[in-house]
């Protein structure tokens, strides 16, 4: 069975832990993350060749993600951040990464994968970026 088989079909939801710390830390406002902790979606997923497409589906919110695996593409996120999102194979793991396009917004890492017990399990972080530079002397000759 190939890795896009493994995903294909719907997965009813069963539980999460920490997404209000993960909705806060992406600005969420505290009316739509206590709607958003109450939803249960549905996860669709079909894929033909390097195409997917995911939809995800609750009695409030309907989101569908269409792509190519490798291909950046534009995105509005269920809660309406715009990114640039692209969906690759690392392994077993599909990972999608949401690059925030405005300066002040946050990128996102999800992993999505199977685990031991057949469960759909996804996994977010939000992107902390460090930079460290080294000290170099210049020496002019003259």
């Amino acid at each position: 069975m190939t890795v896009a088989e493994k995903f294909v079909g719907t997965w009813t939801f069963a539980e999460s832990e920490n997404f209000d710390a993960y909705l806060k830390q992406i600005g969420v406002g505290l009316i739509m993350r206590g709607i958003a902790k109450n939803l249960k979606p549905t996860l669709t997923f079909s894929v033909n060749g390097n195409k997917w497409k995911i939809v995800s589906e609750s009695r409030f919110k309907k989101h569908v993600w269409e792509f190519e695996l490798g291909e950046e593409f534009d995105e509005t996120t269920p809660d309406g951040r715009q990114v640039k999102s692209k969906f690759f194979l690392e392994g077993d793991v599909l990972v999608q990464l949401e690059n925030a396009i405005k300066a002040s917004g946050k990128s996102t890492r999800f992993e999505r994968y199977i685990d031991e017990q057949g469960q759909l399990v996804i996994v977010s972080l939000i992107v902390v970026i460090t930079s460290k530079y080294f000290s170099v002397e210049i020496f002019v000759i003259s």
